[in-house]
C-alpha cells in the first residue's frame, strides 16, 4: 500500500503528518508507525500525526509517539497540524479542533501558530523540582551547565525512577537566562530521547518558573535546542493558569509517499 504523507516541524519537533479524513490508516499497526518514525528505516520523526473529521469541530488530532503508541497531547504537534489544515484548506486562520485531551482553540498567520493550551490548577513542588499536566506529564528542574548537561541518561534516569515508574514522565532541564527567558532541554517519553523542543514542555517550564517566583511576568520566551517559542498566560482570582497560549512557528518541511 502507498501511503502519502507530509513531514513538519516545529522549532525543530517533528512530525509525519497524514490526512486521515478517510479513515484508511491503519491505527492498530503500532509496529508500523514506529517504522515509519524511524529515522534510518521509515520516514524519520518524534511523532506521526493523523488528521480526521470531527462531527462538531474543524478536525481531530490523533498523536502517536514514535514508539508507535498514541500518547497525551502534544503542543508542537498541535501547532504542525494547524499549519497543515490551513495547506489542506480546511481552515483559514482559526480553528477549534479535538485533541486526546480535549479541544483546542489555534490561530495561524505568516508560518507563527498560536496554540491555546488546558488550563492548569495543580503544580506540584518538591525541594529540586516542580511536577505538572500540561496536557502531558512534565518534571521541571533547574540545572546548572546545561549546554553540556547529559539530558538523554539523567531524563531516562528520573523518567524510569520513583515516582513515576512505568507511567513515566516528560523531564525538562532548564537554566535561567534572564528575568522572562529560559533555556530548555526535554527528555520525552515515547521517543525515549532528547528532543529539539517540546511544546507541553515548555508550556510546564514558563508556568513552573511563575510559580516559584523565578519571572513575574505573564510572557515568557523559551529557548529549546531547536529555536524559540513563547507562553502566553492569565491567573484566576482563585491562582488557576488559564489561558495559556503556546506561540511559535510551524513548518511543511516536505511531502512524499511510502
Amino acid at each position: 500500500m502507498t501511503l502519502n504523507f507530509y513531514k513538519y516541524q516545529g522549532t525543530g519537533n517533528d512530525f509525519v503528518i497524514i490526512d486521515n479524513r478517510s479513515l484508511s490508516f491503519d491505527k492498530s499497526n503500532s509496529k508500523n508507525i514506529a517504522k515509519l518514525c524511524d529515522r534510518r528505516f521509515g520516514i524519520g520523526a518524534d511523532g506521526l500525526i493523523l488528521l480526521e473529521n470531527h462531527p462538531k469541530v474543524d478536525f481531530r488530532m490523533v498523536y502517536y509517539n514514535a514508539d508507535g503508541n498514541e500518547s497525551s497531547m502534544c503542543g508542537n504537534g498541535g501547532r504542525c497540524i494547524t499549519a497543515f489544515a490551513k495547506f489542506l484548506g480546511i481552515i483559514d486562520r482559526a480553528t477549534t479542533f479535538e485533541a486526546i485531551d480535549g479541544l483546542h482553540k489555534a490561530e495561524i498567520e505568516k508560518g507563527i501558530v498560536k496554540l491555546q493550551m488546558q488550563d492548569v490548577s495543580n503544580i506540584e513542588t518538591f525541594e529540586n523540582h516542580l511536577f505538572l499536566d500540561t496536557g502531558s506529564p512534565h518534571h521541571v528542574e533547574l540545572v546548572d551547565n546545561l549546554k553540556d548537561f547529559d539530558v538523554k541518561n539523567k531524563g531516562a534516569e528520573i523518567r524510569y525512577g520513583a515516582p513515576y515508574n512505568e507511567v513515566g514522565s516528560n523531564i525538562n532541564f532548564v537554566k535561567q537566562n534572564s528575568e522572562n527567558s529560559f533555556a530548555v532541554r526535554t527528555y520525552e517519553r515515547g521517543v525515549e530521547d532528547e528532543t529539539l523542543s517540546c511544546g507541553t514542555g515548555v508550556t510546564a517550564v514558563a508556568l513552573a518558573m511563575h510559580i516559584s517566583g523565578k519571572t513575574t511576568s505573564k510572557q515568557v520566551d523559551l529557548e529549546t535546542q531547536g529555536g524559540k517559542l513563547k507562553i502566553a498566560f492569565d491567573i484566576s482570582e482563585s491562582g488557576d493558569y488559564n489561558n495559556i497560549w503556546l506561540i511559535g512557528p510551524a513548518t511543511q518541511v516536505f511531502k512524499g509517499e511510502i
